[in-house]
């Protein structure tokens, strides 16, 4: 009988320490998902906050496009000889060529900086769980 006793303490110590752990995993594991879940709003933020000025700068973009290619039209109207519209229309090709190359570039560093920025949040909130 003092066996059975026995054997029975330590069980209930052994469910004990099995519970207690389980409470501690349950507590790191929500605090992991609360830190995950402050990242991705975070990351969510930064891209949207990247993603607006993209679009902004898009806009203006087009807006500068539009009034080029009004400016051309107006510089063709005006032209006397068919000499005139030729060069006319080979300097607003080039106008908008090294245009376009630009906004590209632009466009390229634009995205690039908010992927980085969009990513950090949760880049640090791994480093912080892992370490």
């Amino acid at each position: 009988m003092a066996e059975a006793k026995r054997i029975a303490e330590e069980t209930r110590k052994i469910g004990q320490e099995v519970q207690e752990q389980a409470e501690r995993v349950g507590r790191e594991f929500q605090k992991a998902a609360e830190g995950g879940l402050e990242a991705t709003t975070r990351s969510i933020g930064e891209m949207n906050k990247g993603l607006q000025a993209i679009a902004i700068e898009m806009t203006d973009f087009s807006k500068r496009r539009l009034e080029d290619v009004l400016q051309a039209w107006e510089q063709l109207l005006r032209a006397r000889t068919f000499g005139e519209m030729i060069e006319v229309q080979g300097q607003y090709a080039q106008r908008a060529y090294n245009a376009y190359l630009s906004e590209l570039s632009t466009l390229g560093e634009m995205y690039l900086g908010t992927s980085r920025d969009a990513f950090k949040p949760v880049e640090q909130a791994s480093k912080r769980s892992l370490g």
